[in-house]
């Protein structure tokens, strides 16, 4: 079978298309075949050196969707849709190729409204935003800020709050056409952070207030910025390191709104508070109210590219890979 494989973690260069066996049916694993794979930041982590875990050669692909071939054990009939995210693509060799064996306990089904480029693009953003939301303790009527409207967390938290009853949500983008673009889509409340910093951007628009939970994806001085910008009582929870592993806050922030801040990976999530979320997410895309965003679709043999692009282009949604 074809894969897209880090031969080394030298960057992009360091991905070649190559021939690998097919795996094998497993009693513990279902057997799919992959139709299409996400792109996400930290497959360029990876492949920049940057992950402690992963070792090279490896297949990269943190998430994806495909058919189950073979059951392996599990309650997934033959021929069913599936979308998945793992330890793929960081542990073992992951979605970037032809045939994947996956735990049952990593898939979902995927409704027939959805098609597969959509769904291999859900697994990572929109479980990741369920789940920080709901460990925040998110009610309707909260204030919700989810910087990077762009990024896929980003905007995966900022329609699951919106569309479960938020008072208001709040986004940031890294310029002004981004920010103009979300306004197009109906991303009302965006800071354009070439015209005002992300503090007083949230500070105009909820009177002072501030927000109650932050789902934070950035790092760097975001996470400072976004912890001031915290209501009293506020929660800020942090998952990604994009923009800097380090920041710096003003323990005030902390000690005088008697805040709480914590860190999440989704891979440390139970099989069942994962369910739990997408029973949540599903119906709210199946009906219209969580449109997510594929902003460009690649052939797998494009990963280099797709990967690239992602990363130094900043795209307005999700990159897909596809067979």
């Amino acid at each position: 079978m074809r894969a897209m494989q880090a031969r080394t973690f030298s960057g992009y260069d360091g991905l070649q298309l190559v021939e690998l066996p097919k795996p094998e049916p497993a009693k513990d694993r279902a057997l799919i075949c992959v139709t299409a794979a996400g792109v996400t930041p930290l497959d360029h982590t990876i492949l920049s050196g940057g992950h402690p875990r992963a070792v090279a050669p490896l297949v990269l692909g943190n998430e994806g969707a495909g058919v189950v071939e073979d059951a392996g054990g599990s309650a997934f009939a033959k021929g069913s849709r599936v979308m998945f995210t793992g330890p793929y693509g960081v542990d073992e060799d992951g979605a970037w190729q032809e045939w994947l064996l996956v735990r049952p306990e990593h898939l979902a089904l995927v409704p027939d409204a959805i098609e597969d480029s959509v769904a291999a693009s859900l697994p990572v953003a929109y479980l990741t935003a369920q789940i920080t939301l709901t460990l925040a303790g998110f009610k309707p009527g909260m204030t919700v800020l989810a910087p990077g409207i762009g990024g896929s967390v980003g905007n995966a938290t900022y329609q699951l709050a919106r569309a479960q009853g938020a008072g208001k949500v709040i986004s940031t983008a890294g310029n002004a056409a981004k920010a103009a673009k979300a306004r197009e889509l109906g991303f009302v409340d965006v800071v354009d952070l070439t015209a005002e910093s992300l503090a007083d951007g949230v500070r105009r628009i909820t009177a002072g207030k501030g927000v109650d939970i932050v789902i934070e994806s950035i790092g760097g001085a975001v996470t400072s910025a976004a912890l001031s910008s915290l209501a009293p009582g506020g929660v800020l929870i942090t998952l990604g390191y994009s923009a800097g592993r380090k920041t710096t806050i003003d323990l005030t922030d902390l000690i005088w709104k008697r805040a709480r801040m914590a860190g999440f990976s989704l891979f440390a999530q139970s099989p069942s508070i994962v369910a739990a979320a997408w029973r949540d997410i599903l119906p709210l895309i199946v009906s219209g109210s969580v449109k997510p965003i594929v902003e460009r679709v690649y052939r797998f043999d494009e990963a280099r590219e797709a990967l690239r692009h992602l990363i130094e282009d900043r795209p307005f949604g999700k990159v897909v890979l596809t067979r």
